[in-house]
């Protein structure tokens, strides 16, 4: 049985979501900082009491319990209720009197309008997966700095202002209707895709909390596909893509945290059942009769899961990444391409390709060119591997580099 050192954490992980998520339906979006604040409170009363009296027999619903209690306890504590706290709520409207429900199909509901309302195009991305690293996956303040590099009091002062951006627009913690789910969907499926980067390719050195921000994303995801409205072929590509990605993650750091090439992958460490379920959300992408950058860069990452080097494999590559260009371009996306091209071509025909690019001041770029010269010219492979060194922004990207740079020596 896990330990309660161990299970308080896990909870928080959890519950804290869950629990912040129908405080602020019940209460409203714009007190966001009181529903957080009595979650807060809650596990840090289980942390008191299960210490000193053990755990109890159901923590979770001992959790609710005292969630609803408190939240009780603190309107009848505020006696000037409703001078003080209803005039600031967002809308009159969203208070919902009577008790707190924190019944299975509530929090689901609360967490989908939250997931809604956090994702709201009125705060930049930036904002947004920081708004959805706290709220939506129960993250503490230090991870989010650790995972955006940054520090405790920088990452408080943003999300204050994100939340301070929600309640001055006004924006109401509601589940957008058919209607609407077309056109607020891409900007939640976009924060879910960025958040599963900062995870995939973040520049933290915490191998944990990299995994888990991908596993958070794709727990979000997953949500909207179980919600009928959501459920639509874009959500499933984007949650194929990242299972297809997943299942190297593995793969992709070996044991001092050091990157790995894809060449260089120990294929044994791949994660067939990913790679299965990502297929099987693929499949259910293609209902649609429309393609967004998220089906063709899943197609992508599928042929990535296939072991092959095969020509046929980098042809089809090489095809979808001309596609995606055409409709979402990206530097990493044209890097990514020649790469493909010097599979099918040889590297030859590959090179003036990527010279093209002239990307001066992407590290990728210097490292694609070395990778590309390797073999045909290495001292100037070995320049560019240079380059990509100084431009590097991780230790662990600089010592990717150093090796190439060692090779030739």
């Amino acid at each position: 049985m896990m330990q309660q050192q161990e299970l308080i954490p896990h909870l928080f992980r959890a519950e804290y979501r869950k629990i912040v998520s129908v405080l602020c339906r019940h209460f409203g979006l714009g007190q966001i900082e009181i529903a957080e604040d009595l979650a807060s409170d809650t596990f840090l009363t289980a942390a008191q009491t299960w210490g000193i009296k053990g755990l109890p027999p159901n923590p979770t619903a001992w959790l609710y319990s005292v969630a609803k209690n408190k939240a009780k306890n603190y309107l009848q504590r505020e006696h000037t209720f409703d001078s003080k706290i209803a005039p600031a709520l967002i809308d009159a409207d969203q208070f919902m009197p009577g008790d707190i429900d924190l019944s299975t199909q509530n929090i689901n509901d609360s967490q989908l309008q939250m997931m809604f309302a956090v994702c709201h195009p009125v705060n930049s991305q930036e904002a947004q997966i920081g708004l959805a690293l706290r709220i939506l996956c129960g993250f503490g303040i230090d991870e989010i700095a650790d995972a955006f590099l940054s520090n405790k009091e920088a990452v408080n002062k943003r999300l204050y202002r994100a939340k301070e951006k929600l309640r001055e627009q006004k924006i109401k913690m509601v589940y957008p209707g058919d209607a609407e789910v077309a056109a607020r969907l891409p900007s939640v499926l976009t924060t879910l895709y960025l958040l599963f980067n900062e995870g995939y390719y973040s520049e933290s050195q915490n191998h944990i909390l990299r995994k888990d921000l991908c596993l958070e994303a794709m727990r979000l995801c997953t949500m909207l596909i179980e919600n009928k409205s959501t459920n639509k072929p874009e959500a499933n590509a984007l949650l194929a893509l990242m299972c297809f990605h997943a299942s190297r993650f593995d793969a992709r750091i070996d044991e001092h945290g050091r990157h790995v090439l894809y060449d260089e992958q120990d294929t044994s460490l791949w994660d067939s059942d990913l790679v299965s379920k990502g297929i099987y959300f693929l499949s259910c992408a293609a209902n649609g009769d429309k393609i967004s950058n998220y089906h063709l860069e899943a197609s992508i990452a599928w042929w990535g899961t296939q072991k092959t080097d095969s020509k046929e494999k980098w042809e089809n590559v090489l095809q979808l990444y001309d596609q995606l260009l055409q409709i979402a371009y990206s530097p990493v996306a044209a890097l990514n391409r020649i790469y493909a091209l010097s599979k099918v071509a040889g590297k030859q025909a590959a090179i003036p390709e990527a010279e093209k690019l002239n990307l001066a001041d992407n590290p990728f770029y210097f490292a694609l060119l070395g990778e590309l010269y390797t073999g045909i010219d290495n001292n100037n492979a070995k320049l560019n591997f240079q380059q990509a060194y100084s431009l590097a922004k991780t230790g662990a990207e600089k010592q990717t580099m150093q090796r190439k740079i060692d090779s030739f020596n």
